[in-house]
């Protein structure tokens, strides 16, 4: 499987920003993953790269987490003039934050980085049928929760 280094290497960035909130950070666990990346043949072997640049991602921004100790940062909320638009931000930033970290994890790879469905399955170990319907309780969960006001 061939994949774009250039679109790739954002959205591992994005990936990367939405689990340690702080963009510097983010920025080296990203050149790190990418070292990571073509330092290591296994990925070849695998067939799988995509999968596998995730999952160094994933184990380097759970480390970095594990070396700081601290709890996420909270992301600013945008200046003035924008009240609906920030209140709505909220209400979805709140309802995300209810979700678990897996959920939290599984909507931005499908939606934000658009990871498809085949690579999601090799990477959870899950069937797409299965991922389907974890996609549909996430979705209907978050749902609830914004029309609940959380």
């Amino acid at each position: 499987m061939h994949i774009d280094i250039d679109e790739q290497y954002d959205k591992v960035y994005r990936y990367c920003y939405f689990r340690v909130k702080n963009q510097h950070l983010a920025e080296d666990i990203t050149q790190e993953t990418f070292l990571r990346f073509f330092e290591s043949s296994s990925y070849r072997d695998t067939g799988r790269p995509l999968a596998y640049l995730y999952t160094v991602a994933r184990n380097l921004c759970i480390d970095e987490f594990r070396k700081v100790h601290t709890e996420e940062l909270k992301e600013e909320i945008v200046q003035n003039g924008f009240e609906d638009a920030v209140v709505d931000k909220e209400n979805l930033h709140q309802a995300m934050a209810a979700l678990d970290k897996e959920e939290q994890e599984l909507l931005l790879l499908r939606y934000v980085n658009e990871v498809s469905l085949a690579d999601l399955s090799k990477m959870y170990g899950k069937s797409r049928f299965a991922l389907y319907r974890e996609f549909s309780k996430i979705t209907s969960k978050l749902e609830r929760r914004i029309s609940d006001g959380t």
